[in-house]
């Protein structure tokens, strides 16, 4: 008796305690002066930072830690939040998380006592998109109610969870609220029209970076997630619902990528239903998933899900709401309950910002009880997925996927071919129901999924001596930053018959984040994906296709056997080329062309004034060097500048005994890069990419082009896709047309930004600055300036009608959304110097174009065009033959200078590396190319 009454006194002061320490826990509102959810009110993330640090400071549940710095300097922080007795053995927990995600050298049994162990660990972040307020808003009403509640349920949750509230983009967070606080007329505030991108570079694109982790927040978070923590759940807030929903969330529809282990699908699954059953229960109808949106699983690259290729349970939703309040506007087809939106929300003149947040909230805690429900099962699915990945890696293993399943039914129906009427039924059966029974022989099957050659890797080799090693070392890193092994070769080796040199790079599949490494490697099988058979094609979420070591021009080697080569391990950590030696001649140094990082030393160089030149023309025999190779005479500045480089960038050079002949100057441009009032993202990327680089210049507006003069500024102008209007005046921007900002309603500093490029006064300008003897590099879209100037060519990509008109192909018959194509390439163009004849390209529906008869006379030249009429590499691409013999990028004189026209995206994303030397070439000298200099021989 007295040992209960000793036990109930302890839990009564235990309770006490708890809520004297939440007394002191400071509301939203006595921080920020109102309510998270208020109307017309949001927090910049200076506030939000000062909050966060309050939290810490006042509730043991609460540990505020720096994951790193953004690209504006900002100190990006997460919060760690659980009960005051898990926090003090943290350390713990974090390595029982780490150990069976990565479910290395752990039995099943040792597992299983983990898990029963461990904490689940569930990640939540916001503001990614800081233009969609409700996700940072949520963040912070949700780490006050975690620091504040005491009833069973959060007391349940923060006995067995570790929840990791993570802000996504604190830049982006401090632009928006600042951007909608600046009015003092509440009905006049907005998020929209903001004048700059909400991340430095990118933007939107942000949550396009995470399989290479180009932008500091990316790799931030990548280290957190995927070296730190190593979550089981990651939930990624945004916004916003389809028009008539409130929200769209798990499960998601199809396809989803044919790596994933089917345990992180049904995990969604599983975590899906807790999510919408809370809603349902708490009467907050309007979620809506599977076709009832456009999002799916096939994308790998976003911050959840390139989780879900780590075998995490990554979840997305995308919620209304807006401090301003909005509608729930009448869409008559989401009035009707379906599978996909099983309790569909009432049109409402009125939706409030509150409502959104305390959504959230709610689904947050849906996720955080089922965690502290299944925390066991969470820990040991992750091994368990980990484990098959590694188990897989081990042994012969086919992917499952539509090519190879195409292949068994071509193969029976070359032996068996269907007569008119089964092609017919089956055309409208695709379920099966009225062919039960199938006749195909396991003969078929075993033809392709017991046929050696195509069996998945077992590991790939990037060897040491491929032309442009640095760009491979920048392909690893991106593997390690997501938490893959790499091994590195302790000494030359020999694996299939084939030498490889000590420094080589070797990725086994045999770990956890298989998924991820597939992914990286070999190409995506998108399915046919139609709204119906003969119907229009369904646009993929994002890229079809994105194979990372074929944008980037990597060379490796697929291995299906097993095999071991004497390594250690990176463990995590960076990799770094190899120190070069800059080897001077007699008469200086040759830099190849064929590296990305060699750019950066020729363009230190020209900087320093140091005379850089470049070959005409190949050099052949003992010592062959590439067209476009550069030459530096040697002297002491050269010598000091390569010397930095070799140690930094692996730079290696070779000797100059004897002083070239035919040589074109490399001339340090002055160069300009397009932008737009509100920011573009591809503009981002390539101002991204010049800085890496460290080319010198400018950003320039539509103002600035109209104003004319260019020639006396510029050498070079760079227009991204989407800065030039289509013919027509149509826009590139897939049927959206962004409402245009008021002058007058807009900061002073920001009027300069304002405009549009237009046909009738700006490609004057243009063209004027190319007869002056400019350059002009179009990428994308931005190439149907090709048909303002009236240049011999036309769109490839058109059908001829019965009445004599040409139309653009429809979707039925052609169809290439982002993805991986090769196109042969004339690499004796200084454009093109330093490419191989075949290039990897990234294109998504991208302009084709014919050189029409006249072209080759007035001196238009294909720099690259489709040389097969099955040009695919990774994604998908309906009706590919139509690309064959059409040319993907030319050049053109324009009076004394020069257009390039490149119709794929040559920049995308920061991603393709292996056409950045298109870029590049084009703003050196060689993009003008002046007189050739002979210069005379000898030493």
């Amino acid at each position: 008796m007295m040992h209960k009454l000793f036990t109930s006194l302890l839990a009564l002061g235990a309770c006490l305690g708890v809520f004297a320490q939440s007394s002191r826990i400071p509301s939203p509102k006595e921080h920020f002066g109102f309510n998270i959810g208020d109307n017309y009110q949001l927090a910049n993330y200076t506030q939000t930072e000062g909050y966060f640090k309050k939290l810490a400071a006042a509730s043991p549940r609460v540990k505020l830690q720096s994951i790193g710095r953004t690209e504006e300097g900002r100190e990006q922080y997460a919060l760690i939040v659980s009960s005051p007795e898990n926090l003090a053995r943290l350390s713990r927990y974090q390595s029982i998380s780490r150990q069976l995600a990565k479910a290395e050298g752990i039995t099943e049994q040792e597992a299983r006592t983990l898990a029963n162990e461990g904490k689940a660990v569930v990640w939540i972040d916001g503001g990614l998109h800081a233009n969609e307020v409700v996700g940072s808003h949520q963040l912070i009403e949700t780490a006050y109610e975690l620091a504040s509640r005491t009833d069973p349920e959060t007391n349940r949750i923060l006995d067995n969870v570790i929840i990791l509230l993570v802000h996504a983009n604190p830049d982006g967070q401090e632009l928006v609220a600042n951007w909608y606080m600046r009015n003092p007329d509440t009905l006049k505030r907005s998020v929209d029209q903001l004048p700059v991108l909400y991340q430095k570079y990118i933007g939107h694109d942000n949550n396009r970076d995470f399989y290479i982790m180009n932008m500091k927040e990316s790799r931030n978070m990548g280290k957190f997630m995927y070296q730190d923590w190593l979550p089981q759940i990651m939930y990624n807030h945004h916004q916003r619902g389809p028009e008539g929903s409130v929200l769209a969330g798990p499960p998601y529809r199809d396809p989803f990528n044919y790596f994933f282990d089917p345990l992180m699908i049904t995990g969604i699954d599983a975590l899906g239903a807790a999510m919408y059953n809370r809603l349902n229960a708490e009467d907050k109808p309007g979620f809506t998933r599977l076709n009832g949106s456009s999002f799916s699983t096939w994308y790998n690259g976003g911050l959840r899900t390139t989780a879900q290729y780590h075998n995490m349970i990554g979840l997305l939703t995308e919620i209304i709401g807006n401090p301003t309040p909005e509608k729930v506007p009448v869409v008559p087809q989401r009035l009707v309950p379906n599978g996909a939106t099983p309790n569909p929300v009432t049109p409402q003149d009125k939706w409030y910002f509150r409502q959104s947040i305390d959504y959230s909230l709610s689904l947050n805690y849906a996720v955080l009880d089922y965690a502290a429900r299944h925390r066991d099962e969470l820990l040991y699915n992750i091994y368990k997925m980990g484990r098959n990945a590694i188990d897989k890696g081990n042994k012969d293993t086919w992917t499952l996927s539509p090519s190879h399943a195409a292949a068994i039914t071509a193969a029976y129906q070359k032996d068996h071919p269907l007569t008119p009427e089964q092609a017919k039924n089956q055309a409208s059966d695709p379920y099966g129901w009225m062919t039960r029974g199938s006749n195909i022989d396991t003969k078929y099957y075993d033809a392709v999924y017991k046929d050696p050659n195509l069996r998945d890797p077992r590991g790939y080799i990037i060897p040491l001596d491929q032309p442009d090693f640095g760009t491979a070392v920048k392909f690893v890193n991106a593997l390690i930053r997501t938490g893959v092994d790499v091994q590195v070769a302790t000494e030359a080796f020999t694996v299939g018959g084939k030498s490889y040199p000590k420094g080589s790079f070797i990725v086994k599949t045999n770990q956890a984040f298989r998924p991820h490494i597939l992914d990286m490697f070999e190409p995506q099988d998108h399915p046919n994906d139609f709204q119906y058979p003969g119907g229009p094609p369904i646009r993929p979420y994002d890229a079809a296709g994105w194979t990372l070591a074929y944008q980037m021009g990597v060379r490796f080697d697929r291995v299906l056997d097993g095999f071991e080569v004497p390594h250690k391990m990176s463990e995590g950590l960076l990799q770094e080329a190899p120190k070069g030696k800059a080897i001077a001649g007699k008469a200086g140094y040759f830099i190849s062309p064929q590296a990305n990082n060699n750019f950066i030393a020729v363009n230190r160089l020209l900087k320093a004034g140091v005379p850089v030149f470049r070959l005409t023309a190949p050099v052949t025999g003992k010592s062959a060097l590439p067209a476009g190779t550069f030459y530096v005479p040697g002297n002491a500045k050269a010598a000091a500048i390569l010397s930095d480089a070799a140690s930094q960038l692996g730079l290696n050079t070779i000797a100059a005994n004897s002083r070239p002949r035919r040589l074109l100057p490399a001339s340090q441009a002055r160069i300009a890069l397009w932008d737009t009032y509100g920011g573009s993202m591809p503009s981002g990327w390539v101002r991204w990419i010049l800085e890496q680089y460290e080319f010198p210049f400018d950003v320039i507006y539509s103002k600035d082009i109209d104003a004319g003069g260019l020639k006396a500024k510029y050498d070079a102008i760079i227009f991204v896709t989407r800065a030039i209007p289509a013919p027509g005046g149509a826009n590139n921007n897939r049927g959206y047309t962004p409402k245009e900002p008021v002058e007058a309603e807009i900061p002073e500093q920001y009027r300069p930004l304002l405009g549009k490029i237009t046909v009738e006064k700006s490609v004057p300008q243009i063209k004027q600055f190319m007869e002056d003897g400019g350059a002009v590099l179009t990428i994308g879209s931005s190439t149907s300036l090709a048909y303002h100037l009236g240049l011999p060519v036309k769109n490839a990509l058109v059908e001829t009608g019965a009445d004599g008109k040409e139309t653009a192909l429809p979707g039925t018959k052609y169809f290439v959304p982002g993805s991986i194509l090769a196109v042969s390439v004339d690499t004796l163009q200084p454009v093109a110097w330093g490419m191989f004849s075949k290039a990897d390209i990234n294109f998504d529906n991208s302009p084709v174009f014919k050189l029409g008869a006249e072209a080759a006379e007035k001196g238009v030249k294909p720099l690259a065009w489709f040389s097969t009429d099955r040009p695919l590499r990774s994604g998908w691409a309906w009706g590919q033959s139509y690309l064959k013999d059409g040319v993907a990028a030319f050049s053109a004189p324009v009076g004394k200078g020069i257009l390039y026209a490149f119709g794929p995206e040559i920049t995308f994303r920061g991603q393709s590396l292996g056409t950045f030397k298109m870029l590049f070439n084009g703003l050196y000298g060689a993009s003008n190319p002046g007189p050739t200099i002979n210069l005379p021989a000898g030493n």
